[in-house]
Order: C-alpha cells, then structure tokens, then sequence
C-alpha cells in the first residue's frame, strides 16, 4: 500500500516538471497573457521557488505532526496547486481551443499522483467523508481563482489562514 507520507513528498518534484512543461518546453506565460489580465509581476522561477518551498514546508511539517490537520494543509496546497492548475488547464485549452502549456503533466502527473494521495488520505483516516474532500477542493478553487484574479498576495494570505486553521484545528480533528 502506497502510504500518504511516501506519496506526497512527489509533490515538489511534479510541480518541477510540470515548471518545465510550461516554461522550458512552451510558452505559457505568452499563453496566459493571451486570454487573462497580467497581475502577476512576480518571475515564473521566483513563483516556483515560493510554491515548491511552501509545499515542502508543509510536507515536513506534516512528517513531523502526522495528524490530520497537518494533513488538511497538504491537501489544500495540492488541491490549489495541481488538481486545480491541471483542471484549469484542460478546461482553458478545450474552451479556448488552443492548447494550455502546462495541460501534458496536469493530465499525466498532477490527477493521478494526486489521485493516489487522496485514495491513502480515505484509507489512513486523513479525510473522513467525500464532504471533507470537496470542502478542501473548494477551497483549493476559492484560492486558485482568486490567485489568478487578485495575483501573489492570495499566496500570503493562504498562509496565514493555514496556519490559523491548524492551530485552530490540530486538537478537534480526531
């Protein structure tokens, strides 16, 4: 049995590929800008230091904690990151008929590997109900739309009510 803690550590290494994918292999910030407001000033390789170093602060503070707040968090910041950005991509590119760089390892990487972490969240007690998932994809949208209206400062903010939620959490969710 594939464990949470073992598949969440692929986390970073996806969204490197998937970095690549957009930006080595295409274009998508030429993409983005040809359908979206540009509100985002901040470099594409500072962007991926900030989420890549947040991910993995999460990971780490999950391996230590191991409880399902600690959890909850990894999950949202998936949630945001990858099954949200891999959705947004494979909607944006059938809607605007024009393929969305970054759609190749949404597809391949991000659903399946996130799929399979959801799948060992059910089986260790991390999520309880399908309502507690959608409640944190939800979430995962809410930022990720706002992410993409408002711009980087959504980044900050998440962190905050992140870290608000677990202290707030850590001892309720049993």
């Amino acid at each position: 049995m594939l464990k949470f803690q073992n598949l969440i550590v692929l986390g970073p290494l996806i969204y490197a590929i998937h970095h690549f994918e957009e930006h080595v292999l295409f274009n998508f910030r030429e993409w983005r800008l040809k359908y979206f407001s540009d509100n985002n000033a901040i470099s594409t390789e500072t962007i991926l230091i900030i989420l890549s170093s947040l991910l993995l602060i999460f990971i780490f503070f999950h391996l230590i904690k191991n409880n399902r707040a600690s959890a909850h968090l990894v999950l949202f910041f998936l949630m945001t990151t990858q099954v949200v950005n891999a959705l947004f991509h494979i909607f944006f590119s059938f809607y605007f008929k024009d393929f969305s760089p970054g759609a190749i390892t949404g597809t391949l990487l991000y659903l399946p590997i996130n799929l399979l972490i959801i799948q060992a969240a059910f089986k260790e007690g991390h999520i309880s109900s399908i309502i507690e998932l959608c409640v944190i994809l939800f979430l995962g949208v809410s930022t990720f739309a706002l992410f993409e209206i408002i711009g980087p400062i959504v980044i900050g903010i998440s962190i905050i009510f992140s870290i608000l939620y677990y202290f707030i959490f850590k001892n309720k969710l049993i």
